[in-house]
């Protein structure tokens, strides 16, 4: 009698998507939130070296420009402009949705894990007419990497190297693009697994990393 090779069973691909400057470029409407927040509380910012450094938490940003006592009710305030300020000149990133599509198309989840607040992150989803499965926010670095290891991401895709480090939370693959503040060099450093120049090529190298897992 023949016997049968038990082979384990592979986990469903799911694949996590940073959003700024990964997914989407959000620069110009990140601008001009920063902008009329500058002109209503009299705070001079320097709107290019914020636009130029995405990735790490609102907070993080506002706290060199504004003093740490007054840091919370800035915050809130650029979280109230967002909406009606930074979502309609937000674009996506080429290959964006093109990406989205090819987890899809393998039967896989793909979700955003960002560091913007959830409900902004979806606004830009919505607004751009990108679907991801799950969209979880106001992470960043680490803790990204908790929430996509809790939704069994098997890669995260993003521009930064807190990204990067997400991923190595997670246990999940680290691609990385290089549309953000980060350039190559930076990224491998950091410990990327995969650095591309933007995700136009994402696709086709999840094609291949899905026939290596069913192989």
């Amino acid at each position: 009698m023949a016997s049968t090779i038990q082979h384990p069973a592979r986990h469903p691909l799911t694949v996590g998507f940073d959003l700024d400057m990964t997914l989407i470029d959000s620069r110009p409407g990140i601008a001009a939130a920063f902008r009329v927040l500058s002109a209503e509380t009299g705070v001079p910012i320097d709107v290019d070296l914020v636009v130029n450094r995405l990735g790490p938490p609102l907070e993080t940003e506002l706290a060199h420009w504004f003093p740490a006592d007054r840091v919370p009710a800035a915050a809130d305030r650029y979280r109230e402009l967002y909406p009606d300020h930074a979502i309609a000149p937000s674009t996506a990133l080429p290959g964006a949705r093109e990406s989205v599509a090819a987890v899809r198309a393998l039967g896989g989840r793909a979700i955003v894990v960002t560091a913007k607040f959830a409900s902004h992150a979806k606004l830009h989803l919505a607004h751009l007419g990108i679907e991801p499965d799950m969209v979880d926010g106001w992470l960043w670095a680490e803790a990204k990497g908790e929430a996509l290891r809790e939704q069994g991401a098997q890669v995260y895709v993003g521009d930064h190297t807190g990204d990067v480090r997400g991923a190595r939370v997670a246990g999940a693959l680290s691609v990385a693009v290089t549309t953000g503040p980060c350039d190559a060099a930076e990224l491998r450093t950091a410990g990327a697994d995969v650095v591309l120049a933007d995700l136009t090529g994402f696709p086709a190298w999840l094609a291949a990393f899905e026939a290596d897992r069913a192989a």
